[in-house]
């Protein structure tokens, strides 16, 4: 969506550009649901059905009509959801560090990046909510381990499990799955678990590593979700719980919202900004207003796989 001559007046430039930039190494949601850009509120999102992943004959004989294909179908309306705060300069810290009348970009930089660390763990939290709801997938596509399944068993196999569910999505959609997204608790207990160290044991290192995890499954991305929050209670809450994702994600420089993927984070054109700043006598403050527009969604499901507990406790 296009900003208003009101509103594009009030954009910093160079701070809106930095927030674009942006990214958080400790984040894994992006991987699994990349970004891609919503054209206006109202545009609804494209879904992916088994038919979207498949081959599509293109063979014609002469003369015969030439065929159509049309790539998934369109979905619901995308609810965008809107995100903001102001990063707050107090003029005291303004002072200390340069003594000018208004912050310098510098300082307003380091405080829009809290904002941005803030809001890209709200998108975090949205992204693992949506890739651990079972209710998403197929039954084809889920399995809730229990017992002796879960990896924290050492008698479990958790190579087997992802190999055929590995074998599942291949199936449904013709396209093995390329990512591996681990709690982080499922990724502790793969690198000591028995078998995956065992099929270590005449290497030189010390501890089993993501790069080895990643090359023991046979996949190229292979991601360990870190990231956790304080629920209302003040208790730790790990954002990826204890369960695994396997999904298929195009490579970069070939999504788009047409292009068949397990899911996208659909981001409103123009999105996230930062406004110029502004003085709050109340607070003697300067301020930054940070915004971003966004929807995580669940695009093609037949592309995934959700293990539910795979490091849960026995």
């Amino acid at each position: 969506m296009s900003m208003s001559l009101d509103q594009a007046r009030v954009v910093d430039p160079i701070l809106t550009d930095h927030a674009r930039g942006y990214t958080n190494g400790d984040f894994i949601g992006h991987r699994l649901f990349p970004a891609v850009v919503m054209p206006s509120r109202a545009a609804k999102r494209i879904e992916f059905n088994r038919d979207s992943f498949r081959r599509h004959r293109t063979r014609r004989a002469p003369g015969a009509n030439i065929g159509a294909v049309a790539f998934g179908y369109e979905g619901k309306a995308v609810s965008l959801v809107q995100h903001a705060l102001a990063a707050v300069t107090p003029l005291e810290h303004q002072e200390e560090a340069q003594g000018q009348q208004a912050p310098g970009i510098d300082l307003q930089r380091e405080n829009v990046d809290t904002v941005l660390l803030i809001i890209a763990q709200e998108k975090e939290i949205a992204q693992a909510e949506l890739a651990r709801d079972a209710t998403r997938y197929a039954n084809t596509n889920k399995m809730a381990l229990a017992g002796g399944n879960r990896w924290r068993d050492p008698a479990s196999d958790p190579l087997v499990q992802v190999q055929d569910a590995k074998e599942v999505i291949r199936k449904r959609t013709g396209r093995r799955p390329n990512t591996l997204a681990l709690a982080a608790s499922a990724a502790a207990v793969c690198r000591v678990h028995p078998k995956i160290r065992d099929h270590y044991k005449h290497t030189t290192s010390s501890a089993v590593t993501d790069a080895m995890l990643a090359q023991y499954f046979d996949v190229p991305n292979l991601l360990v979700g870190d990231a956790i929050y304080d629920d209302d209670d003040g208790q730790s809450v790990d954002v990826w719980g204890d369960d695994a994702i396997l999904a298929y994600v195009p490579p970069e420089g070939t999504r788009s919202m047409r292009v068949p993927a397990y899911g996208y984070t659909y981001q409103l054109r123009n999105h996230p900004f930062v406004e110029g700043v502004r003085w709050d006598g109340d607070i003697r403050s300067w301020k930054n207003n940070v915004f971003d527009e966004y929807s995580p969604e669940l695009v093609g499901a037949d592309a995934g796989f959700l293990f539910v507990g795979a490091a849960a406790k026995l």
